[in-house]
């Protein structure tokens, strides 16, 4: 079955401002290092918006309002804080980045997909149920994977995050969330300082091991396979959702973890072994960060190799 290729021109719009790390160049590349004839085999989809009732699984009604209510006028920009900042195309963006994940949901629910890849921005992760932070808007993973559940049926829904940094706001929606499980790998004592190894949830399935800065390939693969996949598997997903952040590789500037570009394909190849054995190979991926240009291209090259050739 094939791999589906979610974007969608407002998510270039999303305008950060100048020297913004999270900025249009990220996807743009993206898009370029997917062209060829290696990739052709992705369907490649638009994505719809989001409908109201698809973000309030994992929003407040007031934090949707605040975010869409604070879309500025063209050739402005609004700051939420001083890293999460909002152009007149924003919203658009924001809403079309949840909206690629719960239509990929949908598809590989429905079995027109084997796994999918949602190139979009803003990135996700960090925004909690009320609050947008660190870049992100809407938690593009958690309403990705509440979709999953609610609309589809499916009982046991992961999502697992090989950001650099820890996903907060995935831990916040889906701490106490039966039917969920989250595994987060991240470096330890970053942005937002969160994701200790003794959070583990208001129902035990929250799985985080944080990384000392420096540490490489043999660290990450050691703690992925050792606690990440083996909780995983415990949990016997019939789900996977992937917040594909790649700014744990060594030439990213945010962060301080050592990680190679294949780093990403082996991790994304664990994953999809867990998808085959108990959940019908059923995996949907997000982007979340990486900020190093040459680095992300590569990074998410292997990692959509990953999605085709499994």
């Amino acid at each position: 079955m094939a791999t589906l290729l979610y974007t969608h021109p407002a998510c270039l719009q999303h305008d950060t401002g100048e020297y913004h790390p999270e900025c249009a160049e990220r996807l743009s590349t993206i898009l370029a290092a997917l062209e060829g004839e290696e990739f052709m085999a992705l369907l490649r989809e638009e994505a719809p918006l989001a409908s109201r009732e698809q973000l309030l699984r994992a929003h407040t009604a007031h934090h949707l309002d605040h975010v869409l209510d604070a879309v500025p006028p063209s050739g402005e920009h609004h700051h939420i804080d001083p890293d999460t900042v909002m152009s007149a195309q924003s919203g658009e963006a924001a809403l079309r980045a949840a909206g690629a994940v719960v239509a990929a949901v949908d598809a590989v629910a429905a079995g027109q997909a084997r796994n999918a890849f949602c190139a979009v921005r803003p990135p996700g992760h960090h925004a909690e149920r009320d609050a947008a932070m660190g870049f992100c808007l809407f938690n593009n993973a958690a309403i990705g994977a509440l979709h999953a559940r609610d609309a589809h049926g499916f009982q046991r829904v992961a999502v697992i995050d090989f950001d650099v940094h820890h996903g907060n706001g995935s831990q916040h929606i889906l701490w106490d969330e039966p039917g969920t499980f989250y595994g987060s790998t991240h470096q330890e004592h970053a942005y937002p300082n969160t994701g200790l190894a003794e959070e583990t949830g208001g129902k035990g399935r929250m799985v985080n091991v944080p990384l000392p800065a420096g540490s490489g390939s043999d660290e990450f693969r050691q703690v992925f396979d050792d606690i990440i996949v083996h909780r995983l598997k415990e949990f016997a997903p019939d789900f996977i959702i992937i917040s594909a952040g790649f700014d744990a590789h060594a030439a990213d500037p945010l962060a301080h973890l050592r990680l190679k570009t294949s780093d990403f394909k082996w991790a994304t190849e664990r994953l999809l072994d867990v998808a085959a054995a108990s959940a019908g190979n059923r995996v949907v991926s997000v982007l979340e960060g990486g900020y190093d240009l040459p680095a992300l291209a590569a990074s998410v090259r292997e990692h959509v190799r990953a999605l085709l050739g499994h």
